[in-house]
């Protein structure tokens, strides 16, 4: 059965719809806005009906009630005569799911009910399809067993049930976004929606209606009615990456939301309660922005009750291996190649190079060195020039005999001299039983001179 909520004081109206749309649908009467709210809120009712003709509230008003209606995932048709059919229309442009004439034909109406009823299980289909493919859960999306990056666990661990701002520090590149879902995903809002906005990336003369939402005819381009990420967040997270490049007017007017938990669309006086967690980041410095006069004290102060440094990946480089191996699996995958191996002089190079770029630049690197890969694994000939041009400290040349590096390295080489033989000279046969590549095998058996080694 649907449950209807009526949002209507036309007493003839609700005992008409009562008795005429049948047993498929159950009708729960609200008199004003705050009821209405209340059977939405309790879960107690799929689609909710507003009574335009019977309203005494302004369209701001009327359009926010809707607006709130819709943000916990209850579609409104808005019901309205001849006469204000086109404040209805624009109630459907500003978010409401549609509109049915008044009084209403029943057989029309159930079929417009039922739509609502079936997109709103399709949305929330949807919605859960798209969490599982985009998030996992916890901290699956970090990588990392270093002491920096536990710490790093521990303090998602413990600010994910509160609801204390939290600002996540670090270069560009080492993954605070993650960091944000791991806080999003382990917390009570799991199940809501998790809202991503790059500060830095919108326009200054856009930002405030991205973030805050708008009118119709708010501004020049304005033509119809939008939500902002405020509201899209609904009772999920917003995550605001890079907060050090909004400008001071607009850090006003995010503190003054801050501080009330509310805020108006663009083009609007009536005021929306903020319902969402917001979690901000930023890799520039906020205390030198504050002394600078470039970030508002008090703001920086709201928003960094709980302080995630997210740490550079040179600073950890004992998780690059990890880390390389991880992307290494997920993108072979992805473009359809066999299981791929980095070979031992590649994962040297990639743990002595300096990361300016970080995990991003790890996660490219790989990337092109499975396109580039030969012999079924990823040697240095794979790599960039960038990290195959450095000059790697010499830890081979003149190890003293019987020390157990030199052991190791002289008993590879035996064991790639015996398959060579094994395999009656085929190399690529050799390669292939000791589950090496075959230009790797070459280096093992390549002759050595005076002061040189075997790249093993």
């Amino acid at each position: 059965m649907i449950v209807i909520g009526l949002l209507s004081q036309d007493q003839k109206l609700t005992s008409v719809l009562s008795s005429a749309l049948g047993t498929e649908f159950e009708v729960a009467i609200a008199a004003d806005a705050p009821q209405a709210l209340e059977l939405v809120t309790g879960g107690g009712c799929d689609v909710v009906i507003v009574d335009l003709s019977s309203s005494c509230e302004s369209m701001d008003r009327q359009s926010a009630l809707c607006c709130e209606i819709s943000g916990h995932g209850v579609p409104v048709v808005v019901m309205a005569e001849d006469e204000n059919r086109r404040e209805a229309l624009d109630l459907v442009e500003r978010g409401a799911h549609s509109y049915a004439r008044k009084p209403p034909a029943v057989r029309e109406l159930k079929t417009i009910l039922r739509k609502a009823h079936d997109g709103k299980l399709l949305k929330a289909k949807l919605e859960t399809a798209h969490r599982q493919l985009q998030v996992t859960t916890g901290l699956d999306q970090l990588i990392g067993s270093s002491a920096q990056m536990q710490v790093v666990y521990d303090l998602i661990r413990r600010v994910a049930p509160l609801t204390a701002s939290v600002l996540i520090t670090g270069e560009s590149g080492t993954g605070k976004e993650l960091v944000a879902r791991a806080i999003h995903n382990l917390g009570p809002r799991a199940q809501r929606p998790f809202v991503a906005l790059a500060c830095g990336a919108i326009p200054e003369t856009l930002i405030e209606a991205e973030l805050f939402g708008h009118e119709k005819g708010a501004f020049t381009g304005s033509v119809a009615a939008r939500q902002g990420y405020l509201e899209q967040a609904r009772d999920g997270t917003l995550f605001l990456d890079e907060i050090g490049e909004l400008t001071l007017h607009t850090q006003v007017k995010l503190l003054r939301v801050l501080q009330q938990k509310e805020f108006t669309r663009l083009g609007s006086s009536f005021a929306i309660p903020l319902r969402a967690r917001i979690v901000f980041a930023t890799h520039r410095d906020l205390n030198q922005m504050v002394a600078e006069g470039k970030f508002r004290q008090d703001l920086f102060y709201r928003i960094d009750v709980m302080n995630i440094q997210v740490p550079a990946l040179r600073h950890h480089a004992e998780d690059i291996s990890l880390m390389a191996k991880h992307f290494l699996h997920m993108y072979s995958q992805l473009y359809g190649d066999p299981a791929l191996a980095i070979e031992p002089d590649a994962l040297a190079l990639l743990q002595h190079y300096d990361w300016p770029g970080n995990v991003r630049e790890l996660e490219n690197v790989i990337q092109r060195a499975i396109i580039m890969a030969q012999d079924g694994s990823i040697g240095s000939a794979s790599l960039p020039e960038r990290i195959r041009g450095q000059k790697l400290p010499d830890f081979d040349c003149d190890l003293p005999a019987g020390s157990f590096e030199r052991l190791l390295r002289d008993y590879k080489v035996k064991l790639a001299n015996e398959a060579i033989q094994l395999c009656q000279g085929n190399k690529t046969m050799a390669a292939q039983s000791l589950s090496i590549s075959r230009a790797y095998l070459h280096r093992l058996i390549r002759p050595t001179g005076p002061g040189e080694s075997n790249a093993a």
